[in-house]
């Protein structure tokens, strides 16, 4: 009877509300993509799905609440590429980013654009290179701080292409952003959401954008591989679903399907392209295997270029 009552709840579900909890603070760049998919959700099965943002140690208050909840799908995380990075940067976590989740599905990537600041005398890829090493150590490229995404992608272009800019880490991406408009660093790899409006008043120059195909905001931009640099190939930023390890496949089948639906209908589509992403379709074992070759990607990069938290 136990087992005939778990079946039946397990097939009615949702039967109550969700909680969603993002590892981020409320207002960040995660915040639409987590209040899109928590509303269509609830619309979809008429049971509220509230999100809870646990912003803090580099998203590991927030995702080790997840991996110890109940594995019934009633608390889900908003998982992204973090769940990659950071076992190879912080070495005691509380959790296993593959033994204590399950995942669920994909939501959305992102690509970066390399900007320079204008005053830097390159215009293409090839003369940002030769620049670089033409000045070792002399260029300065910003990110949002030690460890982050663009940090991570930023130290994969000097190993690529054989140059050693230096890397400046900021307190969030605001303040790298201002200095780098303001000349103090020289260029960085921001998100196209971050730089649209800034690349097109001249305040910062494109050289090339990941992923492959260009964008449609800046059809004048190249991709890295149009560039002439097709081996630099960077995992791309993203955002989706996971679960507690555990939780019931019924449950993570049914998640996974209405987030595919909902992933397919040209309002969302419209909504994430407009936040400078792509939707990402993707099975539980599509994005199991993501995640499992960006914890491989994510180390060797880590080790190379010997990243030490804290430092």
């Amino acid at each position: 009877m136990a087992l005939a009552s778990a079946a039946s709840a397990q097939h009615d579900y949702p039967n109550k509300p969700i909680r969603f909890i993002v590892p981020y603070p409320p207002g960040g760049s995660t915040d639409p993509q987590a209040r899109m998919a928590a509303q269509k959700l609830t619309e979809r099965w008429g049971q509220p799905v509230i999100v809870d943002n646990r912003g803090g140690a580099n998203t590991i208050i927030g995702t080790d609440a997840v991996a110890k909840a109940p594995p019934d799908g009633y608390t889900i995380l908003l998982g992204s590429n973090a769940l990659a990075t950071s076992p190879a940067l912080f070495p005691h976590l509380p959790y296993d980013t593959l033994k204590d989740f399950d995942p669920v599905a994909t939501i959305a990537k992102s690509h970066n654009i390399l900007v320079l600041n204008p005053s830097v005398p390159a215009n293409t890829l090839q003369e940002l290179i030769a620049l670089a090493k033409a000045k070792p150590g002399q260029l300065n490229y910003a990110s949002s701080g030690v460890g982050a995404n663009v940090h991570l992608v930023g130290e994969l272009f000097n190993i690529v292409a054989g140059t050693k800019m230096q890397h400046v880490p900021y307190k969030g991406s605001g303040p790298a952003l201002s200095d780098l408009i303001g000349g103090q660093v020289q260029l960085s790899f921001q998100t196209p959401i971050s730089v649209v409006a800034h690349i097109k008043s001249g305040k910062l120059k494109p050289i090339a954008v990941t992923g492959d195909k260009r964008l449609a905001a800046l059809p004048q931009v190249p991709t890295f591989a149009e560039a002439g640099l097709p081996q630099y190939d960077p995992t791309l930023g993203w955002f989706g679903i996971v679960a507690p390890a555990g939780t019931p496949r019924v449950i993570i089948d049914k998640m996974s399907s209405a987030m595919a639906a909902i992933l397919a209908t040209p309002d969302t589509q419209e909504f994430l392209t407009k936040q400078g992403m792509e939707p990402l379709i993707s099975t539980p074992e599509q994005m199991n295997a993501m995640i499992r070759a960006q914890i491989d990607k994510y180390a060797k990069i880590v080790k190379a270029a010997n990243i030490k938290m804290g430092n």
